[in-house]
């Protein structure tokens, strides 16, 4: 084999890294879903056990007690665990023998992994509790953070690894550290929502006891926060030097909290169909990602290090050529 083949196969170029990352990221956004589509069909035990599917059997067997539909719900999620789990340690190993190397690229391959390993523990121990509402919380939770973790991942592929330097005035780059805060906040008191609703992921198990529409209230009063806390960063980045990329994911952030505040409105008013269910975990992972790349794109790490970057993104807009 020529010398050139055998080096691009033996170190890929960050392109490849930034495509497996990427792949992390939509099979995480994948699980997530997927773990919605157990919840709401009343699935969550359709394998009783962990990590068997049924004692001395890893995968489903005819029962008398749980539905083929809902055991095939519940395994076909199960299967999507080594699936990530494959992505993320081929995405760890391209991180790792790109050239050059970098430290801090690797470090956050690293997490894919492990989190995909506690992610499943996590996992198990929901179905030993039965499906308690506080595991389901945690269990999405470990989602959203490993949902943010891989979309930094998927940023740092296509940066450099110099310092950062803030794009945006220090007063701004507070603004999206309290939007991260109430990014979080928001989204536990979405499962607490949940936990309190009718999809508990099986018809016996017991429900969170908090009156949901107080729940509601307070989820509605930190998506407001989020909208408020954009519309100030958008009126601030009118006197900033915004690149085009933060401009872009800017705007991305505007539509889609919107559309996921419309669709939480809808399906709450329509008593939370399940088709609407998933769509609204579906967005929160979008708004999740969108709002991973806003912090990112709020900071500069310079070029990729081992050739000439895009620097179309890095242009600050109205720049001359």
């Amino acid at each position: 084999m020529p010398a050139s083949l055998i080096s691009r196969m033996s170190h890929p170029s960050m392109r490849v890294v930034r495509v497996l990352a990427l792949l992390v990221v939509i099979a995480q956004v994948l699980i997530s879903v997927t773990g919605a589509t157990v919840r709401v069909t009343g699935s969550g035990l359709g394998c009783p056990t962990w990590p068997q599917c049924f004692p001395g059997s890893m995968v489903p067997v005819e029962h008398p007690e749980v539905a083929a539909l809902h055991q095939a719900i519940e395994f076909g999620n199960r299967l999507l665990a080594p699936v990530i789990g494959v992505i993320a340690l081929a995405c760890l190993l391209a991180a790792w023998r790109a050239r050059p190397y970098r430290p801090r690229l690797v470090k956050l391959a690293l997490i894919m992994p492990v989190g995909v390993i506690v992610q499943a523990v996590i996992g198990g121990l929901t179905v030993l509790v039965n499906l308690a509402w506080w595991s389901v919380s945690v269990h999405f939770m470990a989602s959203a953070l490993l949902i943010w973790l891989a979309t930094v991942l998927f940023k740092a592929a296509g940066e450099g690894d110099r310092e950062p330097v803030d794009v945006v005035p220090r007063p701004m780059r507070r603004l999206l550290v309290a939007l991260v805060v109430v990014t979080g906040a928001m989204l536990l008191v979405g499962t607490l929502v949940t936990a309190a609703g009718p999809h508990g992921g099986d018809p016996d198990t017991p429900r969170l006891g908090l009156p949901v529409p107080g729940l509601v209230q307070a989820h509605a009063l930190l998506v407001m926060a989020y909208v408020l806390l954009l519309a100030v960063f958008g009126a601030w980045l009118r006197s900033a030097r915004p690149t085009k990329a933060l401009l872009r994911t800017y705007a991305a952030a505007c539509v889609l909290v919107l559309a996921q505040g419309t669709i939480g409105s809808v399906q709450y008013y329509l008593g939370v169909p399940e088709a609407m269910v998933l769509a609204h975990v579906l967005l929160s992972t979008v708004v999740i990602i969108v709002t991973a790349l806003l912090w990112c794109e709020s900071r500069n790490r310079g070029p990729l290090p081992s050739a000439e970057a895009d620097r179309r993104d890095a242009e600050p807009v109205g720049a001359s050529g």
